[in-house]
């Protein structure tokens, strides 16, 4: 079973990035045949500062090895390496409904953040079934809130299948297990929209800082807390241990927990959790060639799986 999944390069990682979907994609390359892509034709959308985005791109290359993505069992690439993909979107694009993308929510929620209502944010979703079907992937994992993603991916090969041939492997969604949304500084949804994120490879000192500033009420130590709406303690259950986290659950339920002293715990399990993926992107920094290497690499393979796919799309809808 193949298994696909991509990230933009839009700026540094956090942990969000990585408790919402990355951690994942780490344990599903021990089952699947994984192709993990980093889209930078997705960041155009976005991202309009050239240098800025061959940076991030290298960035989440390092990122994706650092936390434990194996090139030896998983296909890590650059999504522009492989130019059968935009032929394939415009074959993709000659069978999708208007109507189809108008109902897409992703471009109505972007439009509304304020950016421009360009062609590129409103045919996203057809480059994104061309990342999908162009490789034959079966599963394609995905938040419960992204299943329309796939849904969309699925209609546009039915209607290419129907019209000529059966052509694409329908992919399926595979729903991530549910990850409570990681708070950012602020108590939003962490992202780097809001400016309220904490970064993966943020040094201890620096980690410290941010967690230390996470937003909470004025319950008084003394008086019983709600712990599944305190944002100290959501980001303090993403790395204590079960022990630790049942003894501090009971002070939230009881009486007796300081908001100071979880999100000082929460820092040093923090810094911990991440330590062996910073020295290693560290490494990695200071040897990009071993990183564009396996982008090479990796790219290579996911042509390969392309170029089959695209002739026979090309071959059912008569292209020579």
């Amino acid at each position: 079973m193949r298994v696909l999944s991509g990230i933009q390069p839009s700026g540094a990682l956090h942990i969000g990035n990585y408790f919402g979907a990355l951690k994942q994609f780490i344990e599903l390359q021990h089952s699947y045949d994984g192709l993990y892509f980093i889209a930078n034709y997705h960041a155009l959308t976005s991202l309009h500062d050239p240098a800025a985005l061959r940076a991030a791109t290298l960035e989440v290359a390092v990122s994706f090895l650092a936390l434990g993505l194996d090139p030896e069992k998983a296909t890590i690439f650059v999504q522009s390496d492989v130019p059968e993909v935009p032929e394939l979107t415009w074959m993709l694009s000659c069978v999708t409904p208007v109507g189809l993308l108008e109902r897409c929510h992703a471009y109505k929620d972007k439009v509304a953040q304020g950016l421009p209502a360009e062609h590129g944010l409103f045919a996203y979703p057809v480059l994104m079934a061309a990342d999908i079907l162009i490789y034959d992937s079966n599963l394609v994992p995905v938040g419960q809130d992204q299943k329309q993603h796939v849904e969309v991916t699925r209609d546009i090969a039915l209607r290419f299948n129907n019209r000529y041939g059966e052509v694409f492997t329908i992919p399926e969604a595979l729903i991530l297990p549910e990850v409570a949304v990681v708070p950012g500084l602020d108590g939003r949804k962490m992202s780097k929209s809001y400016g309220n994120t904490i970064e993966i490879f943020d040094e201890p000192e620096v980690l410290r800082k941010k967690v230390m500033s996470v937003k909470t009420d004025s319950t008084p130590v003394e008086a019983p807390k709600n712990p599944e709406t305190c944002n100290a303690f959501a980001l303090f259950r993403l790395v204590a241990p079960p022990e630790e986290l049942a003894e501090v659950r009971r002070l939230y339920l009881e009486g007796g927990a300081a908001y100071g002293e979880v999100k000082k715990r929460t820092a040093e399990l923090m810094a911990d959790y991440f330590a062996e993926a910073r020295e290693k992107r560290k490494e990695l920094l200071a040897h990009p060639e071993q990183v564009r290497e396996v982008l090479a690499a990796g790219a290579a393979r996911a042509r390969s799986l392309a170029r089959v796919t695209l002739d026979r799309a090309r071959e059912a809808c008569g292209i020579w």
